[in-house]
This record gives structure tokens, C-alpha cells and sequence, in this order.
């Protein structure tokens, strides 16, 4: 049970923080509810350029690594389709300090041409060297648009294409800035060695000043139901065949999204899995296969992804991959192996909520979701689900009409 406290400031902002005597260290974690499917489709990697601009100084903070540093801390973050989350960690007898970053970053940026050119030189090599130069690394480039039609999902973080991150001009940014990074759009959580109330006073004293105004309305469009298999087939210099599939699923609050969750780790979420016992270990057919659910805020997706071995058709891996889904849907797990996968699931939460970071970006995400409680609940949740539960889903998600299947030849 992570305890906490909540405030809303009267600019909108929401604060959570949450004591933890255990550790010297404290957290400041701002997440603002903005990721790459706020951008428009002919301006992408717009969200990920501006968390780069993030660290390049504020209004009255010249370098903002460098006054992170002198406080002893260490910082970072991260942009998904649906958020952005800045966090410190720091002694905590410095904590005000990663408060007063945070605020003046969001108070305003100094966007300058030549930082933003800058920028944009280290996010279009990161590009390069992550997704254009390197085994499958355009996968969510080729992925995502075949399975998504309408909704923004259909473009990776980074961008879809180059020429949009070049193309995006200092104006742009700065509005964008304007438009999502506000109070009324953030919430600030702070986990730690820290006194509850005097948190929500340094809150209060270094963000409860900044204008109240609204963020821009998200309207995005819904996704239609997918009615028929996509495939794309594609030859790159790689040295193994790969499947790659995907079926729509819910979104990341529904109730669905356990019994999917606990699926993917009964299927090929390590080496007792179901495809890989049979697929890796008894056939050999594949060298690795593994499975994975993306999470996302809005409906996301149901990911199975195997690299063949040597010599194995293209064919005969798609064949034996449908043919275990059907084993999978025709014999669900048995009490023992469902419990041996909740039960690991629970420690897996547990030791990630030994940390004071997961715990405030967790927290965090939660209220964005509806209330950071709900993060108590979640293994009661996974508990309930049964051979039932998972084997109805099962039959619902891995219809084939509901499939895109994406497959690397390899010319090696």
C-alpha cells in the first residue's frame, strides 16, 4: 500500500506526494499530459524535439544539468504516445531545488535558432542510429501505420518521417510549449525522505504563482474496428527472418487490460511460456520469441514477436505461431500456471515500488488515469482473473481479422 497525499493548486496543478523515510533521496517527477498523438500528422516528433529543449535552460536558469549537478541530484525523462515525464532525483534536503527547476521550466524555455538547430542535429542522428541504421529498427515505422489507419498511434515518438523534425520551426515549438505545458495540464508528484506538508507548501511556493490557463482540448479521432488481416513483407539486411504481430486490444484502464496482460506472460513472457517451450526450446523453429501488450492510454496493441531460425520458411513460423494461439485459446492455463505467473507479476511490482522514482511516476500516471489509488488496486485486479477470463479474451483478441503481421526477409 503506497500511502499518499493529493492537493489541487488553484492554477489547476495536481500534487501528490508520498513520504518514504527509508532512503536520504527525494524525487520531483512532473509529468504533463501530452505525448506524440497531440502532434499533427503532417508535424510529427514535434513532443520528443521540445523534451530535448527541456534541458537546454529557462528563462532564468542558464543550465539546468549544471544547477541539477550542484544540488547532487540526477535527472532525466521520457515521451510515450500519451505523456511526457520529467523527473530529479536528489538528496532530499535539496529537494527544493528540483522544485524551482521544474517550475521555471514550465513558467517558460529559452528557445533560441541556435539551440533549436542543435537539437534537432542530435534528435535526426538519434533517428538515424536507432531506427534507419540498424537490424529491425524501422519495425514501429512500418508497424504502426499498418495497424492504425486513423488514430495517431500510427507514427512512432521520434517522428514518421526526417524532413518533419527539420521542418519544425522556433514558433511552432514555443506555441506548443505554450499550448500543453501549463499547470492545469501537469501533475507534480514527490516521493521521498520529505515532510508531506512542507512539500505541499514548497509546491504551493514555487508553482502555485504561475498563470492558470487551459490547455488546448484533445480531440483525437476513434479507431475503427479493424475488419480484415494487413500484412506487410519486407526484405532489409538482416540476419534472420522475423514475425512480428499485432491485434488491437484495449485501452490501458479497462478492465480487459489485465486478463491481455497476464496472456502475454503466459504466452512468451520468458523461458516456461507457453511459445517459447514449444516454439524455441522443443522445435527450434525460433531462435527467441516474446510477447508484450503496449499499454497505451487509448485502445493499444497485442505484440508476439519471433525471429526464426536458420533455415525455417517464412511460412511454416506463421503457421506455428496460429497453431499455438489456437492450443493456447482451446486449453487455458490450469490454476497452478496461472498462479505462477501472477505470483511473479506481484513481485515484480512490489521490487519496482522499492524505488522512490518508479513510485512517483507511477503515481503520477495513475491520477492522469483517473486517481493515483488506483495503483493499490491493481494486484487484486490481476488476481481475479480466471482460465475463464483468459481464454474468452484470447478467442476475442487473436482473431485473425484483427491481426497485422509484419515480416522481415532477411537477404543475408
Amino acid at each position: 500500500m503506497i500511502k499518499f497525499t493529493r492537493r489541487v493548486l488553484d492554477n489547476g496543478l495536481k500534487v501528490i506526494v508520498h513520504g518514504d523515510n527509508s532512503t536520504p533521496l527525494a524525487v520531483v517527477s512532473l509529468l504533463y499530459d501530452v505525448g506524440s498523438k497531440d502532434e499533427n500528422e503532417e508535424k510529427t516528433g514535434l513532443v520528443h524535439l521540445l523534451e530535448h529543449l527541456m534541458f537546454g535552460g529557462s528563462l532564468n536558469i542558464r543550465s539546468y544539468d549544471r544547477e541539477v549537478q550542484k544540488a547532487g541530484g540526477e535527472n532525466n525523462a521520457f515521451t510515450s504516445n500519451d505523456i511526457t515525464n520529467y523527473y530529479i532525483k536528489l538528496p532530499a534536503a535539496n529537494l527544493e531545488t528540483g522544485l524551482w527547476l521544474e517550475s521555471d521550466r514550465m513558467l517558460g524555455l529559452n528557445f533560441t535558432k541556435k539551440g533549436l538547430e542543435i537539437q534537432k542535429s542530435v534528435v535526426i542522428e538519434e533517428y538515424k542510429q536507432r531506427y534507419l541504421n540498424q537490424p529491425y529498427g524501422d519495425t514501429w515505422l512500418l508497424l504502426r501505420p499498418l495497424a492504425y489507419k486513423k488514430h495517431p498511434y500510427r507514427w512512432p515518438v521520434i517522428g514518421s518521417d526526417i524532413s518533419h523534425i527539420e521542418n519544425i520551426t522556433l514558433d511552432e515549438i514555443r506555441q506548443f510549449h505554450n499550448d500543453y505545458y501549463c499547470p492545469s495540464n501537469a501533475i507534480l508528484s514527490i516521493t521521498g525522505n520529505i515532510d508531506e506538508d512542507h512539500c505541499l507548501e514548497l509546491a504551493g511556493k514555487w508553482f502555485g504563482t504561475i498563470e492558470k490557463r487551459k490547455s488546448t482540448v484533445r480531440s483525437l479521432p476513434a479507431k475503427p474496428t479493424q475488419k480484415e488481416a494487413r500484412k506487410l513483407e519486407v526484405t532489409r539486411n538482416v540476419p534472420y527472418h522475423e514475425i512480428i504481430k499485432s491485434f488491437h486490444m484495449s485501452s490501458r484502464d479497462h478492465p480487459d487490460y489485465f486478463t491481455a496482460d497476464l496472456i502475454s506472460d503466459l504466452l512468451a513472457g520468458g523461458k516456461s511460456s507457453r511459445l517459447y517451450r514449444k516454439l524455441v526450446m522443443d522445435t527450434k523453429l525460433f531462435s527467441n520469441i516474446n510477447s508484450y501488450i503496449t499499454g497505451d492510454l487509448d485502445p493499444g496493441l497485442f505484440i508476439i514477436k519471433g525471429r526464426l531460425s536458420e533455415g525455417v520458411e517464412m511460412s511454416r513460423g506463421q503457421d506455428e505461431i496460429l497453431n499455438e494461439i489456437q492450443a493456447f485459446i482451446s486449453q487455458p492455463p490450469g490454476k497452478k500456471e496461472l498462479d505462477k505467473v501472477k505470483n511473479k507479476l506481484e513481485a515484480t511490482r512490489q521490487y519496482t515500488h522499492s524505488d522512490i522514482l518508479n513510485k512517483a511516476t507511477d503515481l503520477s500516471y495513475y491520477e492522469l488515469m483517473g486517481d493515483a489509488a488506483i495503483l493499490n488496486d491493481e494486484i487484486e485486479k490481476y488476481k481475479n482473473v480466471n482460465a475463464y477470463h483468459i481464454s474468452e479474451l484470447a478467442r476475442s483478441i487473436f482473431d485473425q481479422a484483427n491481426s497485422s503481421t509484419l515480416l522481415y526477409h532477411s537477404n543475408q
